[in-house]
């Protein structure tokens, strides 16, 4: 999709035989993303969508025909579900859509050295996360006023503070306190 275009969900796995699906929403009220005109997959395909439970929904086309079959359903697993931006509200001054913080420079934090580029914006539900992609590779980093002080969406950049080392304690990896010790 274009920039004219902001992810809004995914559609999962089909739930039970007549064409429903579980449907991942990343509006802040899941059952909002129902309201939305405009919803478009990721082919550019219009669609409009009822909830019919928790996370449950069904899908329509633009003729108003319902996916009704779960071979139907199984073929809609993992598309992308997008809105216009254009039916969205602005966002404060203080907030932005993670779409909008794809392909930002990243700064080392108080200088202008520049660390690489966001690739993608990542929320696998403990916490969001950025990928950093830069010439030495790959940083995924915790979207987080830490390691992210300063977003500038308007500039096109991020500062960011990497950090220096991680510690992880040996009694979180069971079975490795003690190793080499004799029994």
């Amino acid at each position: 999709m274009n920039r004219d275009h902001v992810l809004m969900g995914v559609v999962g796995r089909p739930h039970g035989v007549r064409g429903l699906v579980h449907v991942h929403s990343y509006t802040a009220v899941a059952e909002d993303l129902a309201t939305y005109d405009g919803l478009v997959d990721d082919l550019g395909r219009p669609w409009r969508l009822s909830w019919h439970g928790n996370g449950i929904a069904r899908l329509h086309d633009a003729a108003g025909h319902a996916i009704d079959s779960r071979e139907a359903a199984q073929q809609m697993v993992n598309r992308k579900l997008y809105v216009p931006r254009a039916s969205l509200p602005e966002p404060d001054e203080d907030e932005f859509y993670f779409a909008d913080l794809v392909g930002l420079e990243a700064r080392e934090q108080g200088t202008d050295r520049v660390v690489g580029r966001v690739a993608a914006v990542h929320d696998y539900g403990a916490g969001t996360s950025l990928e950093i992609d830069g010439p030495g590779g790959n940083i995924l980093l915790p979207f987080t006023e830490g390691c992210v002080p300063v977003v500038n969406v308007g500039a096109g950049w991020i500062a960011i503070c990497q950090p220096d080392e991680i510690e992880v304690p040996v009694e979180c990896f069971p079975g490795t306190a003690g190793q080499g010790d004799a029994p």
